[in-house]
C-alpha cells in the first residue's frame, strides 16, 4: 500500500469499535449516576497552557508533546492530557460562578510522542472526570469511588486503589530536603533523568521506572505532612473504607504531573503478569489560579481506554462485539424487491435494526448474510406473497416460521424485540 496509518496510531474497525462503545457507554452511565456532566474541549490548545498547567519539568512537556506553529506563527500543541484544557474552559467560561460544585467528565483522544507499546499509543484515548469548588475530603473519596466502580462495572478483576498524599507546598518543601538527603549519596548511580530531576523537582525522581528498585528505603512524604494535610488524608481513607473501596497506601506514589496537591491515587487491576495501572489522578488545588482563574480547588482522574481494552482482553471479560440485527429482509422477485425497500425503512423508523441484500443474490446467499449479521429474525417476501399481502417471518434461533400480514410486520415484531 502507498499509505499506512502513522506510527503509534490504530484503526478501530467494525467488530472492535463496538467494544470501545461498550466501555464508553459504561463511562457515561457511571457519570450520570454520580451527576457529572460531559464537556468537550479542543484537541489542540496554546502550548503555554500545558507548560504552565502540566509542568515544564515533566516528561510530558519536555519530551512528548506534539507542538507546531500555525499560519499565524502561534505555538499550538495537541493535548497530551485532559485536565489542563478542562481547567482552561472552566476559567474562560466562568463556570466557577455556578452555585454548586462543578462536576465534569470527558472522553476523547490525547497525543504524546513516545515509544508505542502494549496499551500505549501516540494517539490514545482517555476517560476522565474533574470536580471543582470543594476541598472536602468526601469529594476526593467520591472521585476515587467513581473510578473504582467504573472498573467494577466493566467486570475487571483485582481492582484496587493505590493512595498517597503529596501534601501542600509547605509540607513538600520539608519533604524535599529529607528526600535530597536520601538521594544525594547515590546521585552518581542514578539515570540522567533522575539527576536532572534532583535539581528541579526531586519528588519526580520517585516516579522513575529505571531506578525504582533503589528507592525502597526512601523517606515517606506522609511523615512530612502538616496537620491540615494529615487530617484531610485520614478522612479520605475513612470515607473510602466506609464505601468499601479497596485501597492500599503507597508513599512513593507521586504521579507524573506537577499540579497535584494532597491526595494522589492510581487505579489498578490484574494485568499481564502483574498488577497493571489503568489510570490515576489526584487533587490540584492551585491549578485553577495558576491558569488565571479564582482560587478554586479541584480533583480528577484520567483512565486510559487502550489499557482498559488490553486488560479486558487479558482477563477474558466477555463483551458482545457485534449486537444482533433485529431483522433481515429477503426479497425474491422484482416487485418484492421494491416492497422490501419500503418495509426496511418502516422497520428502521420504528426503531428496529434492519438490513437487506443489495447484491442481487439468491435466497440461500441472502440467508447466509442474515446469519453473518446474527439476525434474530428474517422476513422473506416473494412476488406471490406480495400479491396476497403477506410475508414469512422466521425466528433464526428456533427455525420456527409463520406468515403474517405485510401491513402488520412492524406490530408483529414489536413484542419480540
Amino acid at each position: 500500500m502507498a499509505f499506512q496509518k502513522p506510527t503509534g496510531t490504530q484503526d478501530l474497525l467494525p467488530g472492535v469499535v463496538e467494544k470501545w462503545q461498550f466501555v464508553e457507554g459504561k463511562a457515561r452511565d457511571i457519570c450520570r449516576r454520580f451527576n457529572y456532566r460531559e464537556i468537550r474541549t479542543p484537541m489542540f490548545e496554546q502550548t503555554e497552557l500545558f507548560v504552565r498547567g502540566v509542568g515544564e519539568t515533566t516528561d510530558v512537556v519536555e519530551k512528548e508533546m506534539y507542538t507546531f506553529k500555525d499560519k499565524g506563527d502561534r505555538s499550538l500543541t495537541l493535548r497530551p492530557e485532559g485536565t489542563a484544557g478542562v481547567v482552561r474552559s472552566y476559567v474562560e467560561n466562568k463556570l466557577y460562578g455556578e452555585p454548586d460544585v462543578t462536576k465534569l467528565y470527558y472522553i476523547g483522544p490525547m497525543f504524546r510522542y513516545e515509544r508505542p507499546q502494549a496499551g500505549r499509543q501516540r494517539q490514545f484515548h482517555q476517560f476522565g472526570v474533574e470536580a471543582f469548588g470543594a476541598v472536602d475530603p468526601a469529594m476526593d473519596a467520591e472521585v476515587i469511588a467513581l473510578g473504582y466502580q467504573f472498573c467494577l462495572d466493566l467486570g475487571l478483576k483485582g481492582v484496587q486503589v493505590e493512595l498517597n498524599s503529596v501534601g501542600n507546598p509547605t509540607s513538600r518543601a520539608a519533604y524535599r530536603q529529607r528526600l535530597l538527603d536520601f538521594l544525594n549519596p547515590m546521585r552518581d548511580t542514578l539515570c540522567k533523568d533522575c539527576q536532572s530531576r534532583m535539581e528541579r523537582n526531586p519528588l519526580r525522581v520517585l516516579d522513575c521506572k529505571v531506578d525504582q528498585d533503589k528507592f525502597k528505603d526512601a523517606p515517606s512524604i506522609l511523615d512530612s505532612l502538616d496537620e491540615e494535610c494529615t487530617v484531610h488524608f485520614q478522612k479520605v481513607q475513612q470515607y473510602l473504607t466506609d464505601m468499601g473501596v479497596e485501597y492500599r497506601l503507597n508513599h512513593r506514589l507521586v504521579r507524573g504531573l506537577d499540579y497535584y496537591t494532597m491526595t494522589a491515587f492510581e487505579l489498578k487491576a490484574e494485568g499481564i503478569g502483574a498488577i497493571d495501572t489503568i489510570g490515576g489522578g489526584g487533587r490540584y488545588n492551585g491549578l485553577v489560579g495558576e491558569l488565571g482563574g479564582p482560587d478554586q480547588p479541584g480533583i480528577g482522574f484520567g483512565i486510559g481506554l487502550e489499557r482498559i481494552q488490553l486488560i479486558l482482553e487479558h482477563q477474558s471479560v466477555g463483551l458482545d462485539a457485534v449486537k444482533p440485527l433485529d431483522v433481515y429482509l429477503v426479497a425474491l422477485g422484482e416487485a418484492a424487491d421494491r416492497e422490501v425497500t419500503k418495509q426496511l425503512f418502516k422497520l428502521r423508523q420504528a426503531g428496529f435494526s434492519a438490513e437487506r441484500d443489495y447484491l442481487g443474490r439468491k435466497m440461500k446467499a441472502q440467508m447466509k448474510s442474515a446469519d453473518r449479521f446474527h439476525a434474530r429474525y428474517t422476513a422473506i417476501l416473494g412476488d406471490d406473497e406480495l400479491e396476497r399481502g403477506e410475508i414469512a417471518l422466521k425466528a433464526m434461533d428456533s427455525g420456527e416460521q409463520r406468515t403474517v400480514r405485510l401491513d402488520d410486520l412492524v406490530n408483529e415484531l414489536k413484542p419480540l424485540a
